[in-house]
């Protein structure tokens, strides 16, 4: 069974409609409730029953909502229709007469309600009890879909594949409280199509946009149709691992996929370095979704070959929560309000400011939630003005709670942040965790308390990769604890002291470099974070000492370039004077290397010394004349390690000793380092023909240069598609949803049984 009664009536009003297009295969046309003359909907066409009955004219749909679980109607509660059906059938507009309820009739009360209805000259009469309208939606994987809000009304294992739900349980149980509330956006609809035609789609919006949740109703599509095996995972590595080319019907859903609340260029890289098996799964009928913040995605397209992975492009829904009808608007409200953890007399008194929440610009998905919590309306005073000021003054109101918390439940807070959004269950901290602790005054056990206290409202316990985590309950948390951490100058100090370094360096930036998300260290602390990376020479994220001390060197070279002021490089340098001879051989056989991005940052510090751009723009040079590596020609920021007679040499060297031989052996050259087991033809020669690209843009002055470039990228493409293994994919059944038709609510209100 179904909580039907949790809908409210213009969902419910919805869900009819939905019923009439699958069951009766019409389209329901809705009419004003203020002036609907006893018609919800109506249509007029022939229907066949599963029966074999023949009705056909008019059609007239009624709905009758309770709010009231377990509500029983008797024909007494539809005696007052009888002369509205007078009047229709007086016009030739009903000759069949349906009417659909979440209310329970008996078999006596339908007899009556129908002999009545019949004696006026209806010709059928149709009753779709709460029972009926149950069993339609559990019969139906469309009509799901069309009203997605009933997945979390009901048991998921009456709905779902028994198989398919045993592994998806722990995700799905975690999600069904959000999908109760959900409500259908055209962002929605975009993301459906992208996933149907590309089998990948990348959602992108802002904070609180609503991206994790057309995530979920995908997630939940793509259980549901397709019985396809379901699972969230942390990062681009994951996804491989879980592979299994033996089962196309697979969906893997990534949310943050380059950071939760800002850029971690680490995680851009590992994706970089999976495309060419992303490319084959999809190809073989595997789904990828992936979600990000906007400005996180916009600082990882410069370090994603999104031109080798075009559909990063051409399959991205931008979710704008600027864009959200004011219809969507009252609904998500509605509906978080309606199934929150409110009390009845807090929604009477909120009532009459519910429909300017829903009218005010500053409205995002994120503010239904909150009202919907007493853990964020405890203080609230349910007056016009601090409503207002509770809806506009977001990221400000979170800081306010957060400095609020007793010390445990901040120690706790942080102790998540300090694990970069993911804090593992059960809790096991490290000697540098138990003295952050220490020193603010908390301990695990009673960390553990305040979390279990904090649980639904600020933070959560979810499922990833066969794991429990501890998070925040919204990323916006997040963003507000790091702005609270910025106020708290003891408090940072702590947090630094308190963090694993790696875990710090995808988290800070020292002094305001103008990234978005990040931590800001001001200058007074800066020998605090000197201090912790004297000591960074391996990471934990790698076993081999090899892996760890390559990986902790990379990562501390991307923090430097990316993520320090002026005056904090001059501080390192100064104090690490070793930099210079880890920067000054970098490998450019593949991308352009961190090395060289921090020795640009140097250069425009004035921190660079001579002797070592000297020995960078060798390396720079001995790639170029081998082809591997051309971006120095179109990237302005190489371009200024040279001097101009320097970059003029290399130009003359490319055109005597690369462009003098045949263009055929740079396309050996990568042949030979293609891998045909794990890598996709298309992707590995790209680069190649982007290189060549840019020699055609740069030397036009070399003869038949155009011409031999245009016929070596012909055999290239001839070479990709002999070494292209072509798999046919199994069209799936659309998760397309259709919408009822829109109209202007206003003379009913939605939320006029909010506090019943």
């Amino acid at each position: 069974m179904y909580n039907l009664h949790l809908l409210g009536w213009r969902s419910f009003q919805d869900l009819c409609n939905a019923i009439a297009r699958e069951v009766l295969g019409q389209t329901a046309l809705s009419y004003l409730p203020s002036n609907d003359e006893g018609r919800d909907g109506s249509f007029t066409g022939r229907w066949v029953t599963q029966n074999k009955e023949v009705m056909e004219g008019e059609f007239v749909i009624q709905c009758k909502f309770t709010s009231k679980q377990n509500k029983n109607f008797t024909f007494s509660d539809f005696s007052y229709e009888i002369d509205k059906v007078k009047d229709l059938l007086s016009q030739g507009l009903c000759d069949i007469y349906i009417i659909m309820t979440n209310a329970g009739i008996s078999g006596k009360s339908e007899a009556k309600i129908k002999r009545e209805f019949l004696r006026c000259g209806v010709k059928h009469v149709l009753i779709y009890g709460n029972d009926n309208i149950c069993q339609v939606i559990r019969e139906n994987t469309r009509l799901r879909r069309m009203v997605p809000r009933v997945y979390g009304l009901g048991d998921l294992s009456q709905i779902i594949d028994e198989r398919v739900y045993r592994q998806g349980q722990v995700l799905l149980e975690s999600l069904k409280d959000e999908l109760a509330k959900v409500v259908i956006t055209k962002s929605y609809h975009k993301a459906v199509d992208a996933l149907e035609q590309h089998n990948f789609v990348l959602i992108v919006g802002e904070a609180a946009a609503g991206k994790t949740t057309i995530a979920t109703l995908l997630a939940m599509g793509a259980l549901d149709q397709w019985q396809a095996a379901t699972m969230k995972l942390n990062h681009a590595q994951d996804v491989i691992k879980h592979w299994n080319p033996d089962e196309p019907n697979q969906l893997f859903w990534i949310d943050d996929a380059f950071g939760a609340t800002h850029y971690e260029s680490p995680l851009a890289y590992r994706w970089n370095e999976v495309i060419p098996q992303i490319k084959a799964m999809i190809s073989r009928g595997a789904k990828v979704v992936m979600t990000s913040r906007d400005y996180i995605y916009k600082a990882a397209k410069k370090d994603l070959k999104s031109n080798v992975f075009p559909l990063m492009n051409e399959s991205q829904v931008v979710v704008d929560v600027h864009d959200l009808s004011i219809d969507e608007k009252r609904q998500m409200l509605y509906n978080h309000i309606k199934l929150g953890n409110q009390q009845p007399l807090f929604r009477k008194k909120i009532k009459p400011f519910l429909e300017s929440v829903a009218q005010n610009k500053r409205f995002i998905p994120e503010t239904a939630r909150r009202l919907s919590d007493p853990y964020f309306t405890t203080k609230l005073d349910l007056s016009d003005y601090f409503i207002r000021d509770f809806v506009e003054r977001q990221e400000g109101f979170l800081i306010d709670v957060i400095r609020d918390l007793d010390s445990d439940s901040k120690a706790a807070l942080a102790l998540i942040y300090m694990n970069n959004g993911k804090l593992l269950s059960p809790i096991s901290l490290s000697p540098i965790e138990q003295r952050a602790l220490s020193r603010m005054g908390s301990s695990l056990n009673k960390c553990i308390e305040a979390l279990d206290a904090m649980a639904g409202s600020t933070v959560h316990i979810q499922i990833e990769d066969d794991e429990r985590i501890w998070k925040y309950k919204h990323p916006t948390i997040g963003d507000a604890f790091a702005s609270f951490l910025v106020q708290e100058s003891e408090l940072l100090e702590i947090y630094i002291q308190g963090s694993d370094t790696h875990k710090l360096l995808d988290q800070i930036t020292c002094g305001d470099v103008k990234l978005q998300g990040a931590t800001i260290i001001p200058q007074s602390l800066f020998s605090v974070v000197l201090n912790k990376l004297a000591d960074y020479t391996k990471t934990k994220r790698f076993k081999t000492e090899s892996w760890a001390i390559h990986f902790a060197k990379w990562e501390l070279i991307s923090f430097l370039s990316r993520r320090c002021s002026p005056n904090f490089l001059k501080m390192y340098v100064e104090k690490f004077p070793s930099i210079y001879s880890d920067i000054e051989k970098p490998d450019l056989s593949d991308r352009v290397p961190q090395e060289v991005d921090l020795a640009c940052v140097l250069l425009n510090s004035d921190l660079l010394p001579d002797e070592t751009r000297r020995l960078i723009i060798q390396q720079i040079s001995k790639y170029a004349l081998t082809g591997e590596n051309l971006e120095f020609l179109e990237s302005e920021d190489i371009q200024s390690l040279f001097f101009s007679n320097e970059f003029i040499e290399l130009k003359d060297r490319i055109k005597k000793e690369l462009l003098i031989q045949p263009i055929s052996k740079m396309t050996d050259l990568w042949r030979s380092k293609y891998r045909k087991d794990n890598e996709d033809a298309e992707y590995h020669m790209n680069s190649l023909k982007s290189n060549l690209t840019l020699l055609q843009e740069h030397f036009p002055d070399v003869p038949e240069l155009e011409k031999k470039i245009e016929d070596e990228i012909e055999n290239i493409d001839d070479w990709v598609t002999n070494n292209t293994m072509t798999d046919e994919v199994e069209n799936n059944t659309s998760l397309k949803s259709e919408v009822a038709d829109a109209s202007d609510f206003q003379a009913r209100s939605i939320f006029e049984d909010i506090d019943l």
